[in-house]
């Protein structure tokens, strides 16, 4: 028997092999063209291991705005045209929304209960709802303002006392309005450990989750067994995001519940969480890490619109001065512009979605998977395809936009409704950008986001004039590195590096403004959320 077994072993093995040789890798006959592939890895040879959203922006001016990639035996779809995103992911949702394995970011780093890579499931559903009803556009308007005004003020103060750290003021600003939401506490200064241990974790989540950045384990199952130091220690770098993560939520939990003992529950996200755990049946684990996905995405993003905002101002000095004309025009001296300028000053309004689309925060957004097949223009959007939305081409798209790598608010003309009006539109030729995701995966976010930035970039030019910083060696001014190859982060959110600029306060006027106004936060608005310890 064993005689007759034998032979047939070889066959079956050398028919796998020769069917892995002709199928694998193949790009079948209905999906979307795109570049050639090799046999068993398809397009793994082409792919970057950073920035990969140059490389897909590349492809899709030769293949369109629908292509395919064969990533061994997966199949990923890239869009970058307006109107299939908007069939597949906002009109088919249903089947759009689940999230492609993750080995490093669903298992390793958040034990499966991370909001931005959970699948579709009840749990996600339930997480997410929880989220949207705290930041809804009603209670942005009525409860969370008075927070965004308190902070975007006390920006301008640290601003005067301390220009040279600028960037620290946007982080701790961006950090302080959603951790106030969130867990009921502020963040006073930019020292605060939490803080810094926050910010090195966003820096490091950022780099292990970027396209490329390990090796390709939920493709080839079979790499999970070659030894991680011939690979990159991917399982050394991911575990240690994993306790990170872990160890910075958890303390920030301990510190509510430990402030609730003393004092009891107050309105905060966290708070509300907690009182209706049982009603809600969410875990503490879920809980923790449902507040940190929040306060991190709420922290990083906006901290990085801002960066690329100042890097524009300075760059683009008659944007500012055009901009700070119309300021001019509705807000005296003697205060500070706040949310209700905002239908008054619709060039700013420009120029927040101008930020967006210069230098988008997510340039390759987190990939969506299908859970059925999907059919667009006659091709096929096979089930368990990963689909990647192309934000940087969509974004750089010469037919949209004129002059696309130049900061020109006037691309937004006319189109000065805030971010959530454009994503929900049925009118995808319509829609200002795509930072903030599309369909079930919208940020919850949005609202909050959107005021944050109309806040602080308001204020920003109403207080200062923003200037190239002066080499004290040479004289001469120091050019930021506007580049998004040079002068931005790797990593799964962009960027720009540190940069030294020079702020001067436009009038003694304004200056006793600024004054004045924190005073007045430091009485009525920041006490209510300084009663809570830090975590170490």
């Amino acid at each position: 028997m064993a005689f007759y077994i034998f032979p047939a072993s070889i066959a079956l093995a050398a028919s796998l092999v020769l069917y892995v040789v002709l199928f694998v890798g193949r790009r079948g006959r209905n999906l979307p063209h795109g570049p050639p592939t090799l046999p068993v890895i398809g397009n793994l040879h082409q792919l970057p291991t950073q920035k990969a959203y140059l490389k897909f922006t590349e492809w899709a001016k030769q293949y369109g705005g629908m292509y395919t990639l064969k990533l061994g035996p997966g199949t990923v779809i890239v869009l970058s045209d307006r109107r299939i995103i908007k069939q597949v992911l906002d009109k088919r949702s249903a089947i759009s929304s689940e999230r492609p394995t993750s080995l490093v970011a669903q298992q390793i780093i958040t034990e499966g209960d991370h909001l931005l890579w959970m699948n579709n499931t009840p749990a996600w559903r339930l997480m997410r709802k929880q989220i949207h009803q705290d930041l809804t556009e009603t209670l942005c308007n009525k409860e969370h303002a008075k927070i965004q005004q308190a902070e975007t003020v006390q920006m301008l103060h640290d601003m005067l006392q301390a220009p040279d750290v600028w960037t620290n003021h946007l982080k701790r600003f961006s950090n302080s309005v959603i951790l106030s939401i969130v867990y009921g506490i502020r963040s006073p200064t930019f020292d605060a450990p939490y803080l810094k241990r926050l910010n090195d974790l966003v820096e490091i989540w950022a780099r292990i989750n970027e396209f490329g950045a390990t090796p390709p384990v939920d493709i080839f199952p079979f790499l999970k067994y070659v030894p991680q130091q011939f690979l990159g220690n991917w399982v050394t770098r991911a575990t240690k995001v994993h306790d990170e993560l872990h160890a910075l939520y958890n303390g920030l939990l301990s510190s509510v519940m430990k402030r609730r003992e003393a004092t009891g529950s107050m309105p905060s996200i966290v708070d509300r969480l907690l009182d209706q755990q049982e009603k809600t049946g969410l875990t503490t684990h879920q809980i923790t890490l449902l507040a940190g996905v929040t306060i991190k995405g709420g922290s990083d993003t906006s901290a990085s619109v801002l960066a690329s905002f100042v890097q524009a101002m300075v760059t683009y000095q008659d944007v500012q001065k055009k901009a700070q004309a119309e300021i001019d025009s509705v807000v005296p001296e003697d205060r500070v512009p706040n949310f209700d300028d905002y239908e008054k000053l619709p060039y700013v309004a420009q120029i927040v979605k101008e930020s967006h689309r210069w230098r988008p925060v997510a340039p390759l957004s987190v990939p969506h998977r299908l859970a059925e097949d999907e059919w667009v223009d006659g091709k096929l959007l096979p089930k368990g395809a990963v689909i990647f939305l192309n934000v940087w081409g969509l974004h750089h798209d010469e037919s949209k936009f004129a002059n696309h790598e130049n900061f020109d608010p006037d691309h937004y003309k006319g189109r000065t409704l805030l971010a959530a009006e454009y994503a929900n539109s049925a009118d995808y030729e319509n829609r200002d950008h795509y930072d903030y995701g599309n369909g079930r995966r919208l940020c919850p976010g949005i609202h909050l986001a959107d005021r944050n930035l109309f806040h602080c970039i308001s204020k920003m030019l109403w207080a200062f004039h923003i200037e190239m910083a002066t080499d004290p060696k040479t004289g001469k001014p120091i050019v930021p590195d506007t580049d998004i190859v040079t002068g931005y982060r790797e990593g799964l959110t962009a960027c720009a590096y540190d940069f030294p600029i020079k702020l001067t306060i436009r009038s003694e006027a304004r200056r006793a403004a600024i004054m004045k106004e924190y005073a007045e936060a430091r009485e009525n608005v920041f006490p209510k959320f300084e009663n809570t310890d830090f975590p170490s």
